[in-house]
């Protein structure tokens, strides 16, 4: 069967993300700003990236993690995913701008912290927050799936503890002496945005995701075409299935991953958004390995079709942080 013209209106309201995602820069603008004018403990940006060893662990890591999530990249000279892994998690954690911390730690002269987080692989990325180790993947994962990962480390670590960053100090960033803000690349996207919202409501799918990608390749933190991607890969995903054969398997197989996922992306199309959520966190709190992941990646791509400002999608990452954690 393949459904065409589906409409995410039900599940999906492009002006309030869009707002919501506004709201949020002012906030954090308003957080930069303070830290420029009174200082207050702020950090220069070199401070968000930190090797540590096993004699600097405790006060570096233990010690950081109450103020800070303190994100922990295992690595070594040898290994070659790590080198593509590091210097992506090395830019992601400037870009996020005190919401965490990483700490680089290379295995090969630390085999105790190794031994202690039982390590089996490289690259391994963990997390510390309030003083508890948390694993978050191994690998060198997509950027995609990182930023998801991180997005709701930083919100348990801020409903769960309190933790808000560190505030850091755009004056030892090296910035030219006329004080100019980076240029962030912008275009005119709206002609793309149309084009892809037409072949959404055409049932081009395909022509969908590209068109968003085009946006994004120039734009990556453009919300509007984020959240329409999402959108697109939903509705490329669910054009084919046969909506009640995927459900008898689901209904009939409890342990059956793929089929589980399968329905909760039927689920959302629906508009079921709880029940998508709540049956891909149930599947994450029965599954382990690979099988957990691939829930809980599937879960989080949900999560952006619906948007994060949405109060469905705030029940459901703590539900999934309480599975998790």
């Amino acid at each position: 069967m393949q459904p065409r013209n589906m409409s995410m209106s039900g599940v999906v309201d492009l002006a309030a993300v869009k707002a919501a995602s506004e709201a949020k820069a002012k906030a954090e603008e308003a957080r930069a700003q303070a830290a420029r004018q009174g200082g207050g403990g702020a950090v220069p940006p070199s401070s968000l990236v930190i090797d540590v060893d096993e004699a600097g662990f405790e006060r570096d890591v233990l010690q950081r993690s109450t103020e800070v999530p303190v994100v922990i990249d295992f690595w070594a000279e040898w290994c070659e995913p790590c080198k593509q892994l590091s210097p992506l998690l090395e830019r992601l954690a400037q870009e996020y701008g005190g919401r965490f911390v990483l700490a680089k730690i290379d295995v090969d002269a630390n085999q105790m912290l190794m031994q202690q987080f039982g390590i089996q692989g490289i690259p391994a990325v963990f997390a510390v927050v309030a003083g508890q180790a948390l694993p978050l993947f191994q690998g060198a994962a997509p950027e995609a799936q990182i930023r998801q990962t991180l997005d709701q480390l930083i919100q348990v670590a801020e409903e769960r503890f309190g933790l808000t960053g560190i505030a850091v100090d755009p004056d030892e960033a090296g910035v030219e002496a006329s004080g100019a803000e980076p240029v962030v690349p912008e275009g005119p996207y709206d002609a793309l945005l149309e084009a892809a919202v037409q072949a959404l409501d055409a049932g081009d799918f395909g022509g969908a995701v590209q068109a968003y990608k085009n946006v994004l390749s120039d734009d990556p933190a453009n919300t509007e075409a984020k959240l329409g991607l999402a959108q697109a890969e939903l509705l490329a995903r669910v054009q084919d299935l046969d909506p009640q054969k995927v459900r008898q398997e689901a209904a009939g197989d409890p342990a059956d991953v793929q089929a589980q996922i399968a329905a909760a992306d039927l689920d959302l199309v629906g508009g079921h958004v709880e029940d998508a959520f709540g049956r891909l966190v149930e599947t994450v709190r029965r599954t382990t390995g690979e099988e957990r992941d691939a829930a809980r990646v599937r879960l989080l791509e949900l999560f952006e079709v619906v948007g994060p400002e949405d109060p469905r999608v705030t029940a459901a990452r703590s539900a999934l942080a309480r599975v998790l954690f």
